[in-house]
C-alpha cells in the first residue's frame, strides 16, 4: 500500500484508487454529464431555431465546452476532488503530497481528461493507469494529483504517535518549509509501524530520518532526545502550525474584537442633538462613531462650561471638608 501524508501530516491511510474503481466513478460522471449535455442541446435547439447554419455550430461548440469540460471541472474545484461519481465510490482527487486540489489542478486535469478520455473513449487513460504504480492517467501527471480511495475498512489505518510531553513546544522555532513532502510520508510511515519493526531496525532507520530531518531544517537533533521522540515531536510541530494557519485563514477567525470580520454587532451610535429648544447634544458617538463635529449649540445658549446666569455669586454648597492649606 503507497500511503499519502497531507500538508497537515494527519491524513492517514489514503491508498491510490486503481483502474476499475476510477473506471467505475468515470461511467457514472459520463452518464451525469452527458444526460446533463443531452438536456442543455435540446434545449438550444428549440430556442435557436431561427439561427443560422454557423450560429448554430458556435452555439453547440459552446454548450460542449461548458457542459462537458467547464462543468467537471467546476465541479471538481468546489468539491475539492469529490465529483459525484468519485463520491459514490469512495474516491478523492488531491495533490501528490496529499492537500486539497485547486482549479489549476482541475483546470488540467479536465483538459488532459477531453484528448485521453473523450476523444479515444479512454483507452488512453485506461493504459496510462495501467501503467502506472499509482493508477495515474495523463491529467494527474500533467497536474500533479493522484486519485485516492476515502473509505478504509475499520482497523486499516494507523496515526502518529504523540511526542512526549517534555518536547511540545521544544521546536517551535524550526525552521520546516524547506522539509519535501517525501520525507514526511517517510517519517510518518515509520512513526506509525515503528512498533511492528526490529529493535536494531527501527533505531537505525529512525537515526537516519532524523539525520535527514535536521539536514533540511539546518539545526541537528538535540543531544540525548531519542531519534523517535524527536521525529514525532518535529511532525507534532508541523501539525500545530498547519492547524494555526487554517484557523487564521478561515472566514471566523477574523471576527470579533480586534478582527476585521463582521461577525460581532457594531455599537449603535449615540443619541445626537436636534439643535431644537436649548437641548445639549453628544460630542461624540462612541468608540465605533462616525467621527462628525460636535452638535453646535442654538443662538442664545451658554456655552459649553458656562454657568447659567443668576448663579455666578452663588458659592457652592458646603460639605464639611476643609481644604489643606
Amino acid at each position: 500500500m503507497s500511503e499519502l501524508v497531507t500538508g497537515d501530516a494527519v491524513v492517514l491511510g489514503l491508498r491510490p484508487a486503481k483502474l476499475p474503481s476510477r473506471a467505475l466513478a468515470l461511467s457514472i460522471d459520463l452518464v451525469v454529464v452527458g444526460a446533463a449535455f443531452v438536456l442543455v442541446s435540446a434545449g438550444l435547439a428549440v430556442a435557436t431555431s431561427g439561427l443560422d447554419a454557423a450560429a448554430f455550430a458556435a452555439v453547440s461548440v459552446a454548450t460542449f465546452l461548458l457542459v462537458l469540460v467547464g462543468a467537471p471541472i467546476a465541479v471538481e474545484t468546489l468539491s475539492h476532488g469529490r465529483s459525484l461519481g468519485k463520491l459514490a465510490c469512495g474516491l478523492r482527487v488531491v495533490r501528490d503530497d496529499g492537500g486539497p486540489i485547486r482549479f489549476r489542478h482541475a483546470l488540467v486535469r479536465g483538459a488532459m481528461g477531453v484528448v485521453e478520455i473523450l476523444m479515444t473513449l479512454g483507452v488512453v487513460a485506461s493504459i496510462a493507469s495501467l501503467v502506472s504504480a499509482r493508477g495515474r492517467r495523463l491529467g494527474d501527471v500533467f497536474a500533479g494529483t493522484l486519485v485516492v480511495r476515502e473509505r478504509l475498512p475499520a482497523g486499516r489505518s494507523a496515526s502518529v504517535p504523540p511526542p512526549p510531553p517534555w518536547l511540545v513546544g521544544r521546536f517551535a522555532g524550526l525552521d520546516l518549509s524547506a522539509v519535501p513532502d517525501e520525507l514526511w510520508l517517510a517519517v510518518r510511515q515509520y512513526l506509525t509501524r515503528m512498533h511492528q519493526l526490529d529493535a536494531d531496525v527501527g533505531r537505525a532507520m529512525a537515526g537516519r530520518l532524523a539525520g535527514e530531518l535536521a539536514g533540511w531544517t539546518g539545526v541537528p537533533a538535540p543531544v540525548g532526545v531519542p531519534a523517535a521522540a524527536y521525529l514525532a515531536a518535529v511532525v507534532n510541530e508541523r501539525q500545530a502550525r498547519d492547524a494555526h494557519r487554517m484557523w487564521a485563514a478561515s472566514p471566523s477567525s477574523s471576527d470579533g474584537p480586534g478582527g476585521t470580520g463582521a461577525g460581532w454587532p457594531m455599537k449603535p451610535p449615540g443619541p445626537t442633538g436636534s439643535g431644537r429648544g436649548g437641548g445639549s447634544a453628544s460630542v461624540s458617538e462612541g468608540p465605533r462613531g462616525s467621527g462628525a463635529a460636535p452638535a453646535v449649540p442654538p443662538p442664545g445658549a451658554p456655552a459649553p462650561g458656562t454657568p447659567a446666569p443668576g448663579t455666578e455669586s452663588v458659592p457652592p454648597p458646603a460639605t464639611g471638608f476643609a481644604p489643606p492649606a
